[in-house]
């Protein structure tokens, strides 16, 4: 009997594959309203999303006020990225105008999408980016879109600078004043530090050791944050603590980057005199600016400022900041120049505990790990990328080629490299120093207010 031989075919149930389906969001302001907004969406995008059983959820990216001219959202972006790692199938928004304001960011980031076969569905408009016409009647939407935020923010301007025209400032965030229904107000508490940062700098000091004594003092800035000596700079040459007014000293550069500028005479400036109450007379605010202006005279660099062999060379492990080239002098007798470590100068040890180096010793150092009798500046910019401070009294030289090498060293001791003369300077200097401290009132801001600042 002959063999029938049947071949038997296998059927396997293979799953329809489901759309990986994502959802941006954006509200261009912080305020409560624009948040329920965005909310709002968030929960309306996840449910329509999970909804359909052709669609994968992936997730809801959204940016709180945000501003749409901008490519810098971080949602935004990371929406991107998950998009060029195959995690998206395409991406539902609510419209053009909340994807991006600027034609070329919304045609820029279609395109790269529709690249890697991602759609982008914008939901009011009723387009898909993968369409025929879709990428035409996107530019002619987001171009409508641009305009209508340049009309916004030229409308913006102009109240503003109406408003400059009759001497109203629009806003007022400055240590020392409130504004409340519209008028400048003193904050006491915070009006005494001000003071106190006049009489430092009239007494000698310097806007970094001004900066410092606030810090040490536990006294913080109008927003919480560590006083420095540019903000020490801004307060001295600021006319409103003498009750005037300077307006639109800055401005908005364009509606896309929304960068400030300051004013160099594009616009025109207003000046209110007598505008407040002031914190500072006059006759002490104008002594403060003929000040500044002589010790920019005295301190001025002609030209270009002058680098030496181990300038953006060292660099501190423990802040990771670079070390700067200080000269100390007393009186006229004798200066010693040392390397010390940004932080150090600006902050004080309580932001980092490195120590200074004196530079006779990095140049001896130097000439060690080179091999070479003395330090030789063409040598050493060949051969060492950069000299690391891993903590005192330790120097780790990295070479070009990767070699390290670790020098221990210590200061010599005070009755070896210090004279007579030089201890006596320097006891006088610290006395002075000390007085010069008494005369600044510091009294005037006691510890017991810096919880109020």
């Amino acid at each position: 009997m002959q063999k029938e031989i049947l071949r038997v075919r296998s059927y396997q149930n293979v799953l329809p594959i489901r759309k990986k389906v994502a959802a941006y969001a954006r509200v261009s302001s912080g305020k409560d309203s624009m948040l329920h907004s965005l909310s709002a969406q968030i929960s309306y995008y996840s449910e329509l999303i999970q909804n359909n059983p052709n669609w994968q959820y992936i997730g809801v990216y959204a940016d709180e006020a945000r501003t749409g001219t901008k490519g810098e959202r971080p949602e935004f972006q990371r929406l991107l990225e998950d998009c060029k790692q195959g995690k998206i199938d395409m991406v539902i928004t609510k419209s053009v105008s909340r994807f991006a304001r600027n034609t070329l960011i919304i045609l820029e980031t279609v395109r790269s999408l529709k690249e890697l076969g991602i759609d982008v569905y914008f939901e009011e408009e009723n387009i898909h980016s993968l369409s025929e016409e879709g990428e035409m009647v996107i530019t002619l939407i987001s171009s409508f879109a641009q305009e209508e935020s340049l009309s916004v923010s030229e409308n913006c301007k102009r109240r503003i600078r109406d408003k400059f025209k009759q001497g109203i400032t629009t806003s007022f965030t400055m240590h020392g004043y409130e504004l409340e229904n519209n008028k400048i107000k003193i904050i006491p508490n915070e009006a005494n530090i001000i003071k106190t940062i006049f009489d430092y700098y009239l007494n000698g000091m310097g806007i970094n050791a001004i900066a410092r004594q606030l810090r040490e003092r536990g006294i913080s800035t109008k927003t919480g944050g560590i006083w420095q000596g540019n903000t020490i700079k801004r307060v001295l040459r600021n006319e409103k603590y003498a009750g005037d007014l300077l307006l639109q000293k800055s401005f908005v550069a364009d509606h896309i980057s929304k960068k400030q500028r300051m004013n160099k005479g594009e616009l025109p400036m207003y000046y209110v005199e007598g505008n407040h109450e002031a914190i500072i007379d006059s006759d002490t605010f104008q002594e403060v600016q003929n000040e500044i202006v002589r010790r920019a005279k005295k301190y001025k660099i002609c030209g270009k400022q002058k680098t030496y062999p181990f300038t953006k060379k060292i660099q501190c492990e423990l802040c990771g900041k670079n070390y700067k080239r200080k000269t100390t002098r007393s009186g006229t007798k004798y200066e010693k120049v040392v390397w010390i470590c940004s932080t150090w100068d600006n902050y004080g040890k309580k932001y980092c505990s490195s120590s200074r180096i004196p530079e006779e010793i990095l140049e001896n150092l130097s000439a060690e790990v080179l091999n070479i009798p003395k330090f030789d500046e063409e040598v050493f910019s060949k051969k060492i990328q950069k000299i690391t401070v891993p903590c005192k009294g330790e120097l780790k030289f990295i070479f070009n080629d990767g070699t390290e090498i670790i020098k221990i060293w210590d200061y010599p001791s005070r009755s070896e490299s210090w004279t007579e003369e030089m201890k006596k300077m320097a006891s006088k200097n610290e006395i002075n120093r000390q007085e010069r401290v008494k005369k600044c009132g510091v009294n005037t801001c006691s510890k017991s207010n810096s919880g109020n600042h």
